[in-house]
Order: C-alpha cells, then structure tokens, then sequence
C-alpha cells in the first residue's frame, strides 16, 4: 500500500476542487509514492498525535485541520508546528489533511454529525456552485450505448438521486481525414459526412480528466469531437453545511440535552428560544466555525442552527430567527475521525487503520 493510494482515496470522497480558497488540505508532509505501514487518524495533529503514530507503527497521519495552514518561515521550536514539522521529517512521517473539502463534501464532516444526531432527508445549507460541468460529444449511432456506458461509470449522468442521464440529438457529422490517419469511417483526402448523436451530460468538474479519458477509449473515432464547459448550476446535493428534520418534534430543551450528551460537550451556549415550549424538528448544522451559515439557516426555515462558535452579536441576531446554539469547535467535528476510518475501510478493510486516543481539544473549561 502506497501513499498515493490512501492519498486517491480521500481525495475521491473529498475532492480537493471542493475546498475553500483559504484552505490547504491534501498532502502536507511525505512522499507519494512511499509504503505506508499503518494509518492513524486524528482530528488535529501536533507532537503528541505523532509520537502515538510512530510508538503504534503508524507512518502516516491523517487528520481533519492541516498542519500548514499558514506560511512557516522557520524550522525551529518556537511553535508546536515547527516542533511538529521536524518530529514527522526526522521519523519519515506523511501527513494528510482533508479540511474544507471535507466540510464540503456530502457524505462528509457535517453529515457524520448530522447521523449521530439523527438528523433525515438532510440537504447542504449552502450547496457548491461551479463545480459542475457539460460534456458534448458525437458519436456514431452503433456506439451510442458503448459511449455513454463508459461516461457513466466514470461519473457522468448524475443529477440528484438520479443518474445516467443524459440528452440525445441526430444530425450530420462532417470531416475529411488527413494524410496518415486511420479513420474509422471515410477516406483518407475525401470529405465524409456522416450520421451521428450529439450526446451532452453533466458531470463533476473534479472528474473531468477520468471521464475524458473513458470517452476517448470508448469513442470509435480515432480523434473523437467534444466540448466541456463550465456551468453556473449550483450542486445541490454537495455543500456547506446540512438541514435535514428530526424524526418527531421534541421540546427544544430536550434537544439541548441530546446534543450535550451526543458531543459529550462540557457547556452550550444558545440563544433565546421564541417560546418557553418551543418545539424543535428542522435542524440546521456547520461543524466547527459555522456562524456564517445562520442567514441560510433562516432562509430555510429551520428551527435551529448548531454550529462550533459563533460572536456575542450573532446570539442578538438569532432573536428572530432559528436558536443559535454552540457546542464548541472540536466537539462538532470529533466525529472527523470516524468519517476518515470509514471511507479508508470501505476501500482497505484489512489495513491497519487506527483511531487516534489523544484528546485534541485546545479548548478548556472550569
């Protein structure tokens, strides 16, 4: 088992394309091509995430916030990831970071939070927008189905719960095969023109060298005609954020309880509820620093809105709006690492695939 292997994997379930402008995830430390010989899997990584990895023969770490966030300019021992830095170079660590895109990402951080809460029918609050993009190609009518099979199994055709969609129009194709061609149809020198279907389907933007690449391998045409292009689409079914419903409405102190339980949270905070009984069954939820998403919350009508942090002002701004409540940063993204073991084990179930015992949580409470 290679780095890049582990490396591909995550990176099929949370595209690098779906993280912020701001963020650094990926491959932080090591060598792609290296073996790996046990994975431990954390929430944060500092000195002692990755003296447990080497102590437990794990050489590679894969964690939710990345160690190179921000620019380092030195490797000394005046911070914990200078220290961290050094550490993972001197024992020939890897160090992966799957952050926003995770967050972005559905399954991802917020929907394994949402599942512990038991949260149904769940949806991004913010769904992704230009990450989607139409395929156009023609295609002789004895290739169609080859075709489009190759483009569906690459990723193509999805929309929503729905897939191998696409659309179909006959016409008239024309080209003259040049000196040293092979043509599949027609003569080398002479205009051909032939009947063919214009296929078009939409697919991930992420995706679209894999399914260049199957189109071209299945198309019988030795230079087979195509268009990609850019869409403005929003994708509703990836995003930032999730609201889903409870499967009854419960008083909202009840909820309180289950979430502090749930997260196993030392304090909530919470704004006021609009009423003493208030009852609570649409759920709005942003692991970590989600305060941002609360308008959305609101313009969706949900009843609630838990996030990891939020300002004083934005408890004053949820007086007419959804309950703001907050259960800290690590709390709301804990659940990191059972996302990460999961994805792993679908793909490796005999690989030693660890969960890290270190409690990361910078944050105290008295």
């Amino acid at each position: 088992m290679k780095v890049s292997d582990i490396v591909d994997c995550l990176e099929e379930a949370f595209p690098l394309s779906f993280q912020e402008s701001y963020d650094n995830s990926g491959l932080q430390i090591g060598d792609r091509s290296a073996e790996v010989t046990g994975i431990l899997i954390a929430v944060d990584v500092d000195e002692a995430v990755l003296t447990e990895a080497i102590e437990t023969g794990c050489n590679m770490v894969v964690t939710h916030h990345p160690l190179l966030f921000n620019a380092v300019k030195r490797l000394g021992n005046s911070s914990y990831i200078e220290r961290s830095i050094r550490l993972a170079a001197r024992h020939d660590l890897h160090v992966y970071a799957a952050h926003t895109n995770a967050d972005n990402a559905l399954p991802g951080i917020n929907s394994i939070l949402a599942e512990h809460l038991g949260l149904e029918n769940c949806l991004p609050l913010i769904p992704l927008k230009n990450k989607l993009r139409k395929l156009v190609t023609f295609v002789p009518a004895n290739h169609i189905r080859s075709v489009q099979n190759a483009i569906w199994q690459a990723g193509a055709g999805e929309i929503g719960a729905y897939d191998c969609c696409s659309y179909q129009v006959e016409g008239l194709g024309s080209f003259r095969p040049g000196q040293e061609t092979h043509p599949h149809t027609g003569e080398e020198g002479k205009l051909c023109v032939v009947p063919e279907t214009c296929i078009s389907t939409i697919f991930p933007a992420h995706k679209e060298s894999q399914i260049v690449e199957v189109l071209c391998k299945a198309h019988p045409y030795e230079e087979p005609a195509f268009d990609t292009v850019s869409l403005d689409n929003s994708w509703d079914t990836q995003g930032g954020g999730l609201i889903g419903l409870l499967p009854r409405p419960i008083p909202y102190i009840e909820f309180l309880h289950q979430i502090k339980r749930l997260l196993s949270a030392d304090r909530l905070c919470y704004s006021r509820p609009k009423f003493p009984d208030q009852l609570i069954q649409r759920v709005a939820i942003c692991g970590g620093s989600g305060a941002f998403m609360y308008k959305s919350a609101m313009q969706k009508k949900a009843d609630i809105f838990l996030t990891g942090e939020a300002k004083y002002n934005d408890f004053y701004d949820a007086v007419d709006g959804p309950m703001l409540v907050t259960a800290g940063h690590y709390e709301t993204e804990q659940y990191a690492t059972e996302l990460f073991q999961r994805t792993l084990l679908q793909k490796f179930p005999n690989f030693a695939i660890r969960i890290s015992v270190r409690i990361s949580n910078p944050v105290n409470y008295l």
